[in-house]
């Protein structure tokens, strides 16, 4: 006999997300919307509709926000309570590349800005969520990081991943304190996800941008052990049950959705380390190894 007590009515839960008019931003939003939740999206790019993202326009709001300027993303938690009574789930998602290349390569001029929506975005978004939360002594607070912010082998730019460790960092620092308050937190490190913004780093647009998004899916395909190109869906699914009741038990992770790709290396036959190491095991073997 099957205990129906389990199979409680969901509530609805009202949702901001920043960076939310595409990719994982996006997705995390229509996973939301698609089980009853009302979401509030910032993002500094509102040219687009509701409808035109395909969301909702009775249970959605999409609003400028500048996700490197404080005011903006307190606006952003103002405008959720606003307009759909108060605030349960935060998702910090916002971010970008900023300064890449080798240490003796970095433009240092630019590091205030890739902290700002890497780091200081984060901080902002815990900050103002916690303050409306901990009142009611309820909420979730979820942070996008990365699988470079957890693998040191992961082909991503050196500044980016040592932000995206201190994301982990602030994610399980902030539940420490929150926890006993109500409120959890926690984030998702994705791995090789096509979404656009690997085209917008090259400065595409429109249809070259879904052109980037379909290049992307056929060339992460051997990024991972599972052998497909990251889905914005597989981040959308990981942060919903997240925020649910049936993650209640859950604060301070970080949460890898990748594949496999932070694993390691590549150890089939025919490509990867795993290469190397059969070659230098066949030496020893044979007794070719040089002494």
């Amino acid at each position: 006999m099957t205990d129906t007590s389990i199979h409680q009515s969901r509530t609805p839960k009202v949702v901001a997300v920043t960076g939310g008019t595409s990719g994982i931003g996006l997705a995390i939003a229509k996973r939301h919307l698609a089980a009853g939740d009302s979401v509030v999206i910032g993002d500094i790019r509102t040219d687009a509709s509701v409808e035109e993202l395909g969301i909702d326009p009775a249970r959605s709001r999409v609003l400028h926000t500048d996700v490197t300027k404080e005011r903006d993303v307190e606006a952003l938690v103002a405008a959720a309570i606003e307009t759909f009574g108060r605030l349960d789930v935060m998702v910090n998602n916002a971010g970008g590349g900023g300064v890449g290349g080798a240490p003796v390569d970095w433009n240092c001029d630019q590091l205030a800005d890739t902290d700002g929506v890497l780091f200081n975005s984060v901080v902002f978004g815990i900050k103002h969520a916690a303050r409306v939360m901990v009142p009611r002594g309820a909420g979730s607070i979820l942070s996008i990081a990365s699988i470079a912010g957890v693998s040191t082998h992961i082909n991503s730019g050196l500044i980016y991943s040592a932000l995206k460790a201190a994301v982990v960092q602030l994610t399980k620092v902030s539940a420490l304190d929150l926890g006993a308050k109500g409120v959890r937190v926690n984030c998702i490190c994705p791995g090789y996800i096509a979404t656009p913004w690997f085209g917008r780093g090259l400065g595409l647009s429109g249809k070259e941008l879904a052109k980037a998004v379909d290049v992307a899916k056929e060339a992460f395909v051997d990024l991972q052990p599972i052998r497909r190109a990251g889905l914005p869906e597989d981040i959308g699914n990981a942060a919903f049950w997240l925020a649910s009741d049936e993650a209640s038990f859950i604060t301070g992770h970080a949460l890898v959705v990748d594949g496999g790709a932070s694993v390691g290396d590549d150890w089939s036959p025919e490509k990867g380390r795993g290469v190397l190491m059969r070659r230098a095991l066949g030496a020893v073997i044979t007794g070719e190894r040089k002494q």
